[in-house]
């Protein structure tokens, strides 16, 4: 479990699990790739990929390995489920108004 504050002034911190007094900072990372190196990812990422076959591409469905397949039955028929009932979030107007402006500037970093 997890969360993100977004009610903050300059960064974007995150929590882990319960402990919400300890936060976390995302920091700015920039690197310089050389096309060299994006070749050699490109090869380990393909060999990965060949020698795990539990992961899921557009091609193949989820769960590859016999007995790891996974079954999702998304159920939107009335009665909706409990969990369906529930609103998005649960916020009064002001930080509701508050989170979606937070949230369309994170979207509009991509």
């Amino acid at each position: 479990m997890f969360g993100i504050d977004l009610h903050n002034n300059k960064d974007r911190y995150f929590t882990i699990g319960d402990n919400k007094p300890q936060k976390f900072c995302f920091l700015p990372f920039k690197r310089q790739i050389t096309v060299s190196r994006i070749a050699s990812v490109s090869l380990e990422l393909e060999r990965f990929k060949s020698e795990h076959k539990a992961l899921a591409s557009d091609k193949e469905p989820l769960g590859a390995i016999i007995g790891h397949e996974v079954d999702i039955i998304l159920d939107i028929e009335r009665p909706y489920s409990l969990l369906l009932r529930r609103p998005a979030y649960l916020a009064i107007p002001k930080s509701r108004k508050s989170l979606e402006i937070h949230i369309k500037a994170l979207l509009d970093l991509g």
